[in-house]
């Protein structure tokens, strides 16, 4: 294909439908399909990676945390990075780091360092997950911004859908691969990314960038992590009761500082809005027994069930269809009738999948045991991702959409983070328990009971909290997010970085 000089594209200029948009299109789809794919293949990976490097529970909580700890805590400064220095920048930057990081996680010697590798993993998606919507905003002329948003959510969607499939089939090889894969998709985005056009926000200054705050929020989300990870293990000594009182102190002074100041890293003012703090709310709370779920499930089905990778990674492919088929109609419905029903039935619907997740255990069958448990979830699922994003931005004046947009995404992912530090160990998967079916089995049921019971517990306060007649935001489903004086939309991811089932990015 021949491409013009990376000069001669203009920013706000380039055709969705030319040669120029749709190189530009794959630039930033590549580098987000790499953080889609993560977040789901190293699940699949888990029971196999613990036996070779000898991580127990506590170590294989770490290794999917890691990753979503220094995402969650940064992402929203990784905005405010790009605007400042320059988004397709900060988009290479973190397209390489997250290339170099998944090579290293490849090279792991032991549990530790790849619990070190993650982290870094999660600092180069914290800054290559907001550039790329970015980089599609800035880039395209206004009337196909919507198509390329639109065309960019449906393939990282898929992306991250195929993610359990890919990771079944690598851990049949090396579990290594799964790490190693991210490299040479990373290296594409990076070469195609020379044609991107540069852009900053005029308008950004130092004093956007609220370092402070994000500090902060890395010794909030790290603290809490660590007391909630190795408190059940060691029996809360010394260091994870400061880690807990770090936690808390961390907290108290995040929301002492950032409260009213400008350009706030965590705009708390917007939870003065009843409907934006019960979608938040919800979010957290549905987010985090999704996380659980999809933490726990591919381990159950490997140690207990006794499944392959490749079987356990086509588990939720029947969540993946339905999502696919209904998000887009449930959002509408949700236009139509206002969120509070959407948003009441369908965490009910998918906290009663969860519950039939508990019949999955020793033997346990597709077509009995998990395809009926997993479709109800789905369609549970469904009612939630589209009505809960609606409903945080239509709750904002139109400028603040962006600010609302990054919130509900850090919400997601933190609810995510803490449930899978949290749960496992109150119900007693501790130790060796994730690789031994006699303790994983009773363990794994109690952990679903748990996590349906807080899904559920959204809906209840979706139904007794949001008013009648509460609005969804008013274009589609999608999550805003505000670059300068752009608003461009994108799909609230589940499980931290998927798109569509799951995202990633959102």
């Amino acid at each position: 294909m021949a491409t013009k000089d990376r000069d001669a594209l203009e920013p706000g200029e380039v055709a969705l439908d030319s040669s120029e948009g749709r190189l530009v299109l794959a630039t930033v789809v590549l580098g987000s399909a790499v953080a889609s794919l993560t977040a789901t293949v190293v699940n699949v990976a888990l029971p196999t990676l613990a036996r070779d490097l000898d991580a127990g529970s506590s170590g294989q909580k770490w290794i999917v945390n890691g990753y979503t700890l220094t995402l969650a805590a940064l992402i929203l400064i990784g905005g405010s990075l790009g605007d400042r220095f320059g988004r397709v920048r900060l988009y290479r930057i973190g397209v390489a780091w997250f290339a170099v990081a998944s090579l290293l996680c490849a090279l792991a010697w032991d549990v530790n360092s790849l619990i070190a590798f993650r982290l870094l993993q999660g600092i180069g998606g914290a800054l290559l997950t907001p550039g790329s919507l970015s980089i599609i905003e800035s880039s395209f002329r206004r009337e196909d911004r919507g198509r390329g948003v639109g065309a960019w959510s449906g393939i990282t969607g898929i992306a991250g859908a195929v993610g359990p499939l890919l990771g079944g089939l690598l851990v049949g090889i090396d579990w290594r691969w799964v790490f190693v894969v991210n490299v040479p998709v990373a290296v594409a985005a990076l070469v195609l990314s020379r044609w991107v056009p540069e852009t900053i926000d005029p308008t950004a200054s130092d004093a956007q960038l609220d370092t402070t705050g994000a500090v902060l929020t890395v010794a909030v989300l790290g603290g809490s992590s660590f007391a909630l990870i190795e408190g059940p293990e060691g029996g809360f000594s010394t260091l994870e009761l400061a880690a807990a009182a770090l936690a808390i102190v961390g907290a108290v002074v995040l929301v002492a500082y950032e409260r009213g100041r400008d350009h706030a890293m965590v705009p708390f003012d917007l939870f003065v809005d009843r409907t934006f703090a019960v979608a938040n709310l919800l979010t957290f709370l549905v987010y985090g027994g999704m996380g659980v779920l999809f933490f726990l499930l591919s381990v159950q089905l490997q140690v207990t069930a006794g499944w392959s990778p490749l079987e356990s990674g086509a588990a939720l492919l029947p969540v993946t269809v339905i999502m696919l088929l209904l998000s887009s109609r449930m959002g509408d419905l949700a236009q139509r009738i206002g969120p509070r029903w959407p948003l009441t039935i369908g965490p009910l619907v998918a906290a009663i999948g969860m519950v039939l997740l508990t019949r999955v255990g020793a033997n346990a069958s597709f077509v009995a045991d998990v395809f009926p448990a997993v479709t109800v979830f789905g369609l549970g699922l469904s009612g939630i991702v589209a009505p809960v994003t609606s409903a945080a931005l239509g709750a904002v004046p139109d400028n603040r959409a962006g600010a609302a947009s990054g919130v509900n995404n850090a919400v997601a992912r933190t609810g995510g983070l803490l449930a899978v530090a949290a749960v496992p160990g109150f119900v007693g998967l501790t130790g060796d328990a994730l690789g031994d079916p006699e303790l994983l089995g009773p363990g794994f049921e109690r952990a679903m009971i748990w996590s349906a019971a807080m899904v559920a517990l959204g809906g209840c306060a979706a139904f007794a909290l949001l008013d009648r007649g509460a609005s969804g935001a008013s274009g589609d489903s999608d999550t805003d997010t505000d670059h300068g004086d752009h608003v461009h939309r994108h799909p609230c991811p589940v499980d931290g970085n998927l798109s569509t089932v799951g995202t990633d990015d959102h």
